[in-house]
């Protein structure tokens, strides 16, 4: 078995994605293998940059080996997709990124990989850092999501953490292969939240997730209003959808502490003048994330319209 393999799924995949290749290419700990779960070949087809260095990598033959499987839109699904890029891996643990997350430095995979000595982690996920592109309100969110301290939480952090415990983002985390088979992996059918679900089995399992602050990527978005709508009403989808994980757990606790937090901290730092914009943010995720989870009431061309990921809703 290979240590540790890297899962990338991929649609319409840009410059980030040759700079995350290079920087694995770097890393103190090489993957034996870069599985790239792409959607749609044409559009892969279009990026010759990064078919030229695809194929130049090959020719020299080094680690690590970069593998491309393609899906139609149609076929893709957060759940099933990763998984499916689990299958082509037979490393004893492997690491689901996305297309936009460069790895900072060249210890990313070793620092995510230490958490892993404790034989209860199952998961180690990596820091998020904005980037130059990301707004301020964002800056200070992912302050509050990703904070410096490195933790370690299991089922006895559920009355601290709350819906948190659970919290894991497949921007860059690492799973061990053993744990995942026995939990049957990641759902095969979901919106979204594929990464938080799976958490949530392996803390109810009696395992731990580890966040791993040493290890840092930058993921940067620029959402408006209207983005963190559509990207809510798909949280709240994901979760209605699964009351089995989110029952009796409050989301909306949880977002308050993180509104309270950042707007302290604004005041703190004297740019009190971005609350207003920052509090209609978060204003249109809680509508969007209350639309989801009510979603079973909506018409069906509504909700279509509110998704992010509309082509879920075909079947």
């Amino acid at each position: 078995m290979s240590q540790v393999d890297v899962i990338i799924p991929t649609y319409r995949p840009g410059k980030k994605l040759i700079k995350i290749l290079k920087a694995l290419c770097n890393q103190t700990i090489i993957p034996e293998n870069i599985i790239l779960m792409n959607t749609e070949q044409p559009e892969f087809d279009k990026n010759t940059e990064l078919l030229s260095w695809l194929s130049e990598h090959e020719q020299k033959g080094v680690k690590p080996k970069v593998q491309t499987h393609h899906v139609t839109k149609d076929e893709f699904d957060h759940g099933l997709t990763r998984k499916q890029g689990v299958s082509h891996s037979d490393a004893e643990f492997f690491v689901c990124m996305t297309d936009d997350a460069i790895p900072m430095g060249d210890n990313v995979l070793e620092m995510l990989l230490q958490p892993f000595r404790d034989s209860k982690v199952a998961v180690s996920y990596a820091r998020q850092l904005p980037g130059k592109e990301s707004s301020i309100l964002e800056r200070y969110t992912r302050g509050y999501n990703y904070p410096e301290q490195s933790v370690v939480k299991t089922k006895e952090n559920l009355e601290e953490y709350g819906i948190k415990t659970y919290f894991c983002s497949n921007a860059c985390a690492a799973y061990r292969r053993s744990v995942f088979d026995e939990l049957g992996g990641f759902i095969e059918k979901t919106i979204f939240n594929e990464d938080m679900i799976y958490a949530a089995s392996v803390i109810k399992a009696g395992y731990a997730i580890a966040y791993e602050a040493k290890a840092e990527v930058l993921h940067a978005h620029r959402y408006g209003c209207m983005d963190q709508l559509h990207r809510n009403f798909d949280l709240g989808v994901s979760q209605a959808d699964h009351p089995e994980v989110f029952a009796g757990i409050s989301s909306e606790s949880e977002g308050v502490k993180m509104v309270t937090q950042v707007i302290k901290q604004l005041c703190r730092d004297k740019k009190w003048y971005r609350v207003p914009g920052f509090c209609m943010n978060c204003g249109f995720k809680l509508i969007g994330y209350r639309l989801g989870k009510a979603y079973k009431k909506l018409p069906k061309g509504i909700v279509k319209k509110l998704s992010m990921n509309r082509n879920y809703w075909k079947v």
